[in-house]
């Protein structure tokens, strides 16, 4: 029997700075934060709160929710006076300068503060910073009071021991929270996936591609713990195709006021864009006939206030296009995601690579595009038999290799996957039995958070 008395709170940071947190229905209220792709936490009792920090946004809200009830820039802004005057008074001033300070929208509207991202590309680059945007976080955010919550916090694949240490007194000593949970981001997007009617059976080993704005990973999972050697990083995201139909625009001159290049090119991706499955026969079908397949986006000039509109066309397809032919946007860069896919598998030890390519699970606004992941699994499928035949030929049809299975699993929790899937943990009564105590952190200390349980698979 499992006694749900309190509510908890979860917090954490996940990849670039910072998105998210969640609170769970439980008994009273129970918060989960996550951070700078590197933590995470939540509790179960009446409402559980979660945050999940990503390179631009945190995400807040309650564990057992499907989407997070706020979405936060990842930033502080703080007073910076000069040093001057006596040491008293400096003493004093920075005693009110340290409870001025705003975070999130209102850190960005306050022109006259320094503004300041205490994570960068989800590693926590200064902690006293992040301790008083996590303070904000919990007491204007979410509303809880710490000492009454769990918490689960997400990190990044390769995050460091030493950051979970540093997380750990923060959380253990500054907040006093009574429990403590930090849980990998692609365990989670993993746990996100069940939703689909793909999924046959529930599992903690799959291929997580997550695309965000600023950069795309592919991370293997088995059995829960993260294949670290072996994940893949991906410069092609949301952000590049964005610049990438900017381009598009600007060298068909359509009209487009300079200063909402980026905005209009934006609104662009995420309205009209799709994968096309041929990208000469989709040249083809606007050329024979481009009524049918051609929008129209209208905007509001800026400073004129004037309406202007333009005719969207083969930027539709293009720009998505870029992660299956990415020297479109990135000469530097030539490989298709379905080949860095590919050697990501083949690089993990051989006896789970069939699982590997039978669960590939997306996450991130950025696969989020209609036809990507028929896509990538086609265009994976087709890399795969073809090494399998090759093998065949080179043993002179001695060997048969046994077919196999590639999946790419979409779902309609793709966007917030990893929030997702740490909401549904965190509501979990088996969520108490992984989180690290606060009695377990007087005893032990720190290092206790250097390792943390793998989640069952809930039933």
């Amino acid at each position: 029997m499992v006694a749900f008395p309190e509510p908890a709170v979860a917090l954490g940071w996940s990849r670039s700075l910072a998105r998210s947190a969640l609170l769970s229905p439980r008994a009273a209220s129970c918060p989960w934060v996550w951070a700078p792709r590197g933590i995470e936490r939540g509790d179960w009792p009446g409402r559980g709160a979660r945050k999940e920090k990503r390179s631009w946004y945190t995400k807040l809200g309650y564990a057992g929710n499907t989407e997070p009830q706020f979405i936060i820039p990842s930033c502080i802004a703080i007073k910076e006076s000069a040093k001057v005057g006596d040491q008293a008074q400096r003493r004093v001033m920075k005693g009110v300068d340290d409870l001025d300070f705003f975070i999130g929208d209102e850190a960005i509207e306050k022109p006259t503060y320094a503004t300041k991202w205490p994570i960068r590309h989800g590693i926590v680059e200064d902690w006293d910073l992040m301790e008083r945007f996590m303070e904000q976080v919990i007491f204007k955010y979410l509303r809880a009071e710490p000492e009454d919550h769990y918490f689960l916090l997400t990190e990044p694949p390769l995050n460091t021991p030493e950051n979970r240490e540093y997380t750990a007194e923060i959380m253990f000593e500054s907040f006093n929270v009574p429990g403590l949970y930090i849980a990998v981001q692609a365990v989670l997007a993993l746990a996100a996936s069940w939703t689909s009617r793909q999924v046959g059976e529930r599992t903690l080993t799959g291929t997580v591609i997550d695309s965000g704005d600023g950069v795309t990973h592919v991370i293997p999972v088995a059995e829960g713990y993260v294949i670290g050697s072996c994940i893949k990083h991906i410069p092609i995201a949301g952000r590049d195709i964005t610049y990438f139909i900017q381009q598009l625009l600007r060298d068909r001159e359509v009209g487009i006021p300079p200063e909402q290049s980026l905005e209009t090119a934006k609104a662009v991706k995420e309205r009209y864009s799709y994968v096309c499955p041929d990208l000469v026969k989709e040249f083809n079908k606007y050329d024979t006939d481009g009524s049918k397949w051609i929008k129209q986006y209208t905007g509001i000039n800026a400073i004129s206030k004037k309406e202007f509109s333009i005719d969207v066309g083969y930027e539709r397809f293009l720009g998505p296009e870029i992660f299956f032919h990415p020297e479109f946007a990135n000469p530097d860069f030539t490989q298709p995601i379905s080949e860095v896919v590919d050697e990501v598998i083949q690089n993990c030890p051989i006896d789970v690579r069939r699982p590997l390519y039978k669960n590939i699970v997306l996450s991130g606004g950025s696969t989020m595009f209609r036809d990507f992941g028929r896509r990538l699994q086609r265009d994976l499928k087709r890399t795969v038999d073809a090494r399998l035949k090759l093998s065949e030929e080179l043993s002179g049809g001695r060997l048969k290799p046994k077919p196999i299975d590639v999946q790419v699993i979409t779902h309609h929790m793709q966007r917030y996957a990893v929030w997702f899937g740490g909401s549904m943990l965190a509501s979990t009564p088996e969520f108490y039995q992984v989180c690290h105590t606060k009695k377990d952190y007087e005893e032990i200390g720190p290092s206790i958070c250097r390792h943390n349980p793998v989640f069952g698979v809930m039933s």
